[in-house]
């Protein structure tokens, strides 16, 4: 595992020198057919260089990149990478963006790491190890009230579906009524705060496989619970399938996350 943290650490400060280079100096590009995914060439660059030491250091294991695809090895090992987290963010020159690498072994996330390039904020987590925010360990919130915690919560609008994001704000609306605030970058910076307490939780309906594998072992590793939306857990068997599937998640620390499911399931 101490090859695996270490690398990811490699890759990720590399990526943060990427971000910051680009950052305040490129504009976005709307993917066709999805208006909520932009790209910029901080995502291409960064991606170019974390996938090719992947297949230099590990040219046996299998890679899904949100930009560059997918490496099929035919390994029991996948890396998945997220150049840039929050593109929309950091295209439009917030600091509320990230970049993320994990580690799955078969449907199992056991290495992960995320940086915060604009806060100067390396997080790393691997199976059994802890979870550290640039070498300190830390821990989900302790707070046992979910009305006392700011909650999190990443949406996006679904024009094509206007009934699914109606929908969607009707649940939101239940859950604010029982938090204190509602917080929401949508992106992995939320992740990160609930993964070391500053946030209670976290919550999405709508991401990738990239925007989960290296989050869910850290906030696992930080004493959370991190499940789909509903509660149930996460299935990342046949990992190089299910590029194009949409993914939930739930995280948060066992005690909010009890409170929140009962919310959920309340309609």
């Amino acid at each position: 595992m101490i090859e695996y943290q270490t690398f990811i650490q490699n890759q990720l400060t590399e990526a943060t020198d990427i971000a910051l280079e680009y950052f305040g100096k490129v504009s976005g590009t709307v993917k066709t057919g999805d208006n909520n995914q932009v790209l910029t060439e901080a995502d291409q660059a960064i991606g170019k260089r974390i996938v090719e030491n992947i297949i230099r250091s590990f040219p046996d294991y299998n890679v899904i990149d949100e930009e560059a695809g997918v490496i099929d090895n035919g390994s029991n090992f996948t890396w998945v990478v997220d150049p840039i987290d929050g593109t929309s963010n950091f295209a439009n020159g917030s600091p509320l963006y990230g970049c993320m690498v994990g580690l799955l072994d078969g449907a199992t996330p056991i290495a992960g790491g995320v940086t915060l390039p604009a806060f100067q904020q390396l997080y790393v987590a691997s199976k059994g190890g802890g979870s550290y925010c640039n070498g300190e360990r830390m821990h989900v919130s302790d707070e046992n009230a979910l009305i006392n915690c700011l909650v999190a919560y990443g949406i996006d609008g679904h024009q094509e579906a206007p009934e699914l994001t109606q929908k969607e704000t009707a649940m939101l609306g239940r859950l604010i009524l029982s938090m204190r605030n509602l917080r929401s970058s949508n992106s992995v910076f939320d992740m990160m705060q609930a993964a070391k307490g500053v946030y209670g939780a976290y919550l999405n309906q709508t991401s990738k496989i990239w925007d989960n594998v290296a989050p869910q072992i850290i906030v696992e590793e930080a004493g959370g619970v991190y499940t789909d939306f509903l509660g149930e857990p996460i299935d990342y068997s046949w990992p190089l399938s299910k590029v194009e599937q949409n993914f939930t998640c739930c995280a948060a620390s066992p005690t909010l996350h009890e409170q929140i499911q009962r919310i959920i399931h309340s309609d």
